[in-house]
């Protein structure tokens, strides 16, 4: 009896996970999804590339660097973990602790330590910092009305809920496995 309950619990498992797979991978995406995935990929690089473009040529800063002054200037207190940071910039550990690492040379910010642990350090934008996101603020925002908002007009709203769905995790989330090439 127990064996028979064991094998009909394993089969109900089976089943489960069956099932599970069916209902995310029901069906392969159909070319006219390929080619809105393709094109969000696509319209994804070039905003940023012209983004990136315009601050290099008329700022001198990098889209990146623009991000993580940008993000520390809207954090609490102006300062947050170099963990945190990298999450909200969307940058590795190791990106975001080069890039600050410039950015603290050209003095736009500055690490400090974390009062309550001993290990944990802080990114804080000085007042120079500021000042230069201050100015590089006007080509940004030019920048983000042409390259973005002058496409998407009329369907912005639509834009917005669908990046929100798959940026706040309305997708699954990959398996933690590296790549090999």
């Amino acid at each position: 009896m127990f064996l028979a309950g064991a094998l009909r619990s394993q089969g109900d498992a089976d089943s489960n996970i069956r099932h599970v797979a069916e209902t995310a991978l029901d069906r392969l995406p159909t070319r006219n999804e390929l080619l809105a995935y393709r094109s969000f990929l696509r319209a994804h690089a070039r905003v940023t590339r012209c983004l990136e473009g315009d601050l290099i040529a008329e700022q001198r800063l990098t889209l990146a660097a623009y991000d993580v002054l940008e993000a520390l200037t809207e954090a609490p207190e102006q300062r947050l973990r170099m963990t945190e940071l990298a999450d909200v910039v969307l940058l590795s550990r190791s990106g975001v602790t080069r890039l600050v690492d410039r950015l603290e040379r050209l003095g736009l910010v500055r690490r400090v330590r974390v009062d309550s642990d001993g290990r944990g350090v802080q990114a804080v934008i000085t007042e120079r910092g500021e000042g230069r996101l201050r100015m590089a603020a006007s080509t940004h925002r030019h920048g983000v009305a042409r390259y973005f908002l002058d496409a998407a007009d009329g369907e912005l709203e639509t834009l917005v809920r669908a990046c929100e769905r798959l940026a706040d995790g309305g997708v699954p989330s990959p398996p933690g496995q590296r790549a090999q090439a």
